[in-house]
C-alpha cells in the first residue's frame, strides 16, 4: 500500500476516537467508537473476547477505521485494513498504554480477557473538507 498523505498521518498519530466497522457473519456492517495506536505501519486496538466485534473479525478479516479531525469536521482519513493478528493480553497492558494514550485512568475492564487487534491498512481514501 501507498503511504498515507503525510497531511493525514496526524489523524492516526493525535489520540483521536476512531470509527472502526468490521462485518456481521450475516454480512451487516457494524461501527463502534475505538481507541487504537498508530506506529506508522499498523493499527492496534485493544477488545475482550466476549464481545460481537472479535467474532466478526474472526468471521471476516476485514475492517474499516475512519476518523475525523474534531477542529476540521470535514476533514477525514478512511483506512481499510486486513486484520494480521489477535494477541492475548491477559494483564490488559495494551489497554493501559492506550489509557495513558487518551488521558485516562482507571483498571482494564475486563483485563483478563483482553487481546490486541492488529490490522495492516491496505487502501486508504482522504476528505480534505
Amino acid at each position: 500500500m501507498s503511504e498515507f498523505p503525510s497531511e493525514f498521518e496526524d489523524l492516526l498519530v493525535r489520540p483521536l476516537i476512531g470509527h472502526l466497522a468490521t462485518v456481521r457473519p450475516d454480512g451487516a456492517p457494524a461501527v463502534t467508537p475505538m481507541w487504537y495506536a498508530w506506529d506508522g505501519e499498523l493499527l492496534r486496538f485493544s477488545h475482550t473476547t466476549r464481545r460481537r466485534k472479535l467474532r466478526n473479525i474472526e468471521h471476516d478479516r476485514r475492517v474499516s477505521l475512519a476518523v475525523h479531525d474534531p477542529e476540521k469536521p470535514h476533514r477525514y482519513l478512511q483506512t481499510r485494513a486486513v486484520v494480521e493478528e489477535i494477541v492475548v493480553d491477559p494483564g490488559g497492558d495494551f489497554y493501559h498504554s492506550l489509557q495513558r494514550r487518551y488521558g485516562w485512568h482507571g483498571p482494564a475492564p475486563d483485563s483478563t480477557e483482553r487481546v490486541i487487534i492488529v490490522a495492516r491498512p491496505v487502501a486508504y481514501s482522504v476528505q480534505n473538507g
